[in-house]
């Protein structure tokens, strides 16, 4: 018999992580859901734009390579916000639950979003500098997890 259920926040990172699997970037898996009222409004993961060809189809990095990355711009957090435009269906005053914390580009676009809060498993580069810049944004960040040993993995 089932004694328990996650909590809120455990289930939402594991569906962050579920949609990190879809990733198409060689370099990181980055999965995004947007929350509010305890409902799913949208997900992302890092990729190119529809119809174009992503690093996972070329075979390489092309960052690694010293060249421009195709999904540059399109992570997690952008793709979710994109993709919930695209179906009519605002995301202002949600919760994004997040594999990484995201990038400071990604910070500047929660905001416009009007996202409220950042809940994070692990730690992207260079987050030290990025979680203060998310406060002076008047975004809430939660750290859910640790740095490659979340418990959400």
């Amino acid at each position: 018999m089932k004694t328990s259920r996650p909590s809120l926040d455990e289930y939402f990172m594991r569906i962050a992580y579920i949609v990190a699997s879809r990733s198409t970037c060689l370099h990181r898996d980055q999965g995004a859901v947007m929350v509010r009222d305890g409902r799913i409004l949208s997900t992302g993961y890092n990729g190119s734009p529809p119809g174009q060809p992503h690093c996972i189809d070329l075979g390489s990095c092309q960052k690694e390579k010293g060249l421009e990355c195709r999904a540059e711009g399109l992570h997690g957090e952008s793709n979710a916000i994109a993709s919930a435009a695209k179906m009519g269906v605002s995301v202002d005053g949600a919760t994004v639950y997040c594999v990484y914390s995201p990038c400071e580009a990604c910070c500047n676009l929660l905001k416009s979003a009007g996202i409220v809060e950042v809940k994070y498993a692990e730690v992207y580069d260079g987050f030290p500098v990025v979680a203060l810049y998310l406060e002076e944004l008047g975004i809430k960040v939660v750290c859910l997890g640790t740095n490659k040993h979340s418990r959400f993995n």
